[in-house]
């Protein structure tokens, strides 16, 4: 097994994000694996084009992902805006060779029954190292994909085949990144939802 390397120091196995990178990997073992699997949130698998990658999320990660779901789902429900979530669902597409599970991800509006690829997927970098997850969006053509890393908020935005680096969501543009990156540390869950949607509603 390989572990990738902490960004913060001092952390036991169960704050490490653990990955096995296995090469030469079909896509009918990659959906053998996805079925062996069934529907266990345990594991996140990535493939790309023969790559495949097994990760198991560690507590700090799955906390990360799921504050940062609770804040964007409190700023719709402020905002008035539709949104449908997915959770970590298999996105994947046989002729790109490429199928991912996003820490999150999300419709804007009203959804397409069922929908072929999220509008928004959420990844959460807590340690380095694994398959290019923006080169698997790409060939997905997901719109927007939002990665959170060292205490801030990217935005990633289809255009054409390439992403590129935004200050601000195409979906959501009224959205704050450093509002959002305030409640993300210090208090628990439930306090930062509640004083996201007392500063929402300051504004």
């Amino acid at each position: 097994m390989t572990q990738a390397t902490a960004l913060a120091p001092n952390f036991n196995t169960e704050h490490i994000d653990h990955r096995v990178r296995l090469h030469n990997i079909s896509w009918e073992d990659y959906e053998a694996l996805l079925a062996m699997r069934g529907e266990s949130g345990a594991l996140r698998v990535t493939y790309l084009e023969g790559e495949l990658e097994i990760m198991t999320p560690s507590i700090n990660h799955e906390s990360l992902k799921t504050r940062l779901a609770r804040l964007l789902e409190a700023y719709a429900e402020v905002m008035g805006i539709e949104l449908e979530g997915y959770g970590s669902w298999t996105v994947k597409k046989a002729q790109k060779e490429r199928g991912v599970e996003p820490d999150e991800c999300y419709m804007v509006g009203a959804p397409e029954t069922p929908p072929e690829r999220p509008d928004i997927a959420i990844e959460v970098v807590w340690t380095s190292g694994g398959i290019d997850k923006l080169e698997v969006y790409r060939g997905l053509e997901v719109p927007e994909v939002w990665v959170w890393q060292n205490n801030a908020l990217r935005f990633y935005l289809l255009h054409g085949a390439d992403y590129v680096a935004s200050p601000r969501s195409r979906l959501l543009p009224e959205l704050e990144p450093a509002l959002i990156a305030r409640f993300m540390s210090g208090q628990s869950q439930t306090q930062a939802v509640r004083g996201f949607r007392q500063a929402l509603l300051a504004e």
